[in-house]
């Protein structure tokens, strides 16, 4: 899965600018490929072996539909949730920050800040926030700035792609060494957005 990922890094902010080109050429390409099937006649080959074709359909469609969808549906699909604020608003805020995207394609907009709440209990609250959607996204705690590092505290499934929410952070955690919110994909392990935390002057 991490091979994916790196692929997805490295390849997903260079072909996005170009995905209508790409979509096109794409179409073109299949059409001519249907061409050239129908002028030698591979439909007919198809049709000698029936129970080949058929179960090679099915395999496809078994395995390529649902990969598909896990895939692909992230980037079609978004939510939204706006969750009381609670104490957030009354609370000391400890540290905040504004979200970036991790690049063109991995973006990422909204206010995350750390908040002391009646108690002393400790949340992470959401502002304003979106993100592009994808798989198995996941917020983190970071000791690094500049996102997700060995040593990330793990505070749930991202809740929603846009909209004002909170997590709570565990008790008698010390956020000091903490520097970074991070949306993180678990599956491909691909960072999508982080904010880096600033303690109010």
């Amino acid at each position: 899965m991490e091979l994916i990922g790196e692929l997805e890094r490295s390849l997903l902010p260079l072909i996005f600018p170009l995905r209508v080109p790409i979509l096109v050429a794409t179409v073109a390409g299949l059409g001519f490929v249907a061409w050239i099937a129908w002028r030698r006649r591979w439909v007919e080959g198809l049709r000698s072996h029936p129970r080949a074709t058929v179960a090679g359909v099915a395999i496809a469609l078994v395995v390529g539909l649902p990969v598909t969808w896990y895939l692909g549906s992230p980037l079609v699909v978004r939510t939204e949730l706006v969750e009381p604020t609670g104490g957030a608003t009354t609370g000391t805020v400890l540290a905040s920050g504004t979200f970036v995207g991790a690049d063109e394609f991995h973006t990422g907009s909204g206010r995350a800040k750390i908040v002391e709440v009646e108690g002393g209990t400790l949340a992470l609250r959401f502002d304003d926030f979106s993100v592009r959607n994808g798989p198995d996204l996941y917020v983190f705690l970071s000791p690094s700035p500049d996102g997700y590092a060995d040593g990330a505290l793990e505070l749930g499934t991202l809740k929603a792609t846009d909209g004002a929410f909170g997590y709570d952070i565990p008790s008698g955690m010390e956020i000091g060494g903490y520097r970074s919110v991070v949306i993180w994909c678990k599956a491909f392990a691909v960072q999508f957005a982080h904010a880096s935390l600033v303690a109010p002057a």
